[in-house]
């Protein structure tokens, strides 16, 4: 369980920062990337958080994740507070980006184990596991390969597996499928889908209307940090006005 209340987070402004965001920061030394924002994700059940580029998304899961620090407002996870208890979530969580680094020189073996080292798992828990997720991944055919020789989708893959080894409860995937192929990308969505049958608690955040509409139960949508929408999809679909999901959440985020 994760629950978010009155979450914001401001960032500072230097005069050069001030420039390139024009007339509307000329004389703020703030930028308020999330205003005031409340949610909760259940265990077993995927949250969609939705939005633009630029809307707050990845700070907010940033924050969950204790990456970065809240302005105002408490972050609970598993009842641990992000700020004062920041090295129990972090145990409780998997925090999978586009924009994770990979030691090139490592096969995606040798990263994964890695990270199972760090994480204390036992040998055969841990191959176990391993084989599990490569099983899903399809990465058996390039386990042993350097990951400097690999394709971005294999190397996607590969982030995904280190992040999730340790077998955490909460797992965030921050554009997960972002850049790849149809092949890796269903590869992806087919793991996320096996996280919630395994009763953990899932944050999805995407662009992609589509994938949100396979596999989201309950959605939030932000935008400009402040949260327009938060419900059920089923709810969302109820309440469309346009031909599809992906033009209600134009038309939604617009009318913000």
């Amino acid at each position: 369980m994760i629950q978010v209340q009155n979450l914001t987070k401001d960032f500072s402004l230097n005069k050069k920062q001030r420039r390139e965001l024009g007339n509307e920061y000329k004389d703020s030394k703030t930028l308020r990337a999330v205003d005031d924002i409340s949610f909760e994700c259940e265990p077993g059940k995927i949250f969609g958080l939705l939005g633009p580029n630029g809307a707050g998304k990845t700070t907010t899961l940033r924050m969950i994740a204790t990456m970065l620090k809240p302005t105002s407002g408490t972050i609970s996870v598993l009842n641990y507070d992000s700020v004062s208890q920041g090295q129990k979530v972090r145990e409780q969580i998997g925090f999978m980006t586009g924009q994770t680094a990979l030691y090139d020189r490592l096969t995606p073996a040798e990263m994964v184990r890695y990270i199972a080292d760090l994480h204390g798992m036992e040998k055969v828990t841990f191959q176990k596991r391993k084989n599990h997720l490569f099983d899903i991944l399809d990465m058996h055919d390039f386990a042993d390969r350097r990951i400097a020789r690999l394709s971005s989708g294999m190397k996607q893959k590969t982030s995904i597996a280190r992040t999730i080894i340790h077998d955490p409860p909460i797992m965030i995937f921050d554009e997960p499928t972002s850049g790849l192929d149809v092949m890796t990308s269903r590869a992806i969505m087919d793991l996320i889908r096996s996280c919630k049958d395994d009763g953990k608690t899932v944050i999805f955040s995407t662009h992609r209307m589509g994938e949100v509409n396979q596999i989201c139960d309950n959605i939030a949508i932000i935008y400009k940090g402040k949260l327009f929408f938060n419900d059920t999809l089923d709810h969302f679909k109820a309440e469309m006005t346009q031909p599809t999901f992906e033009d209600e959440f134009i038309y939604r985020v617009g009318d913000a």
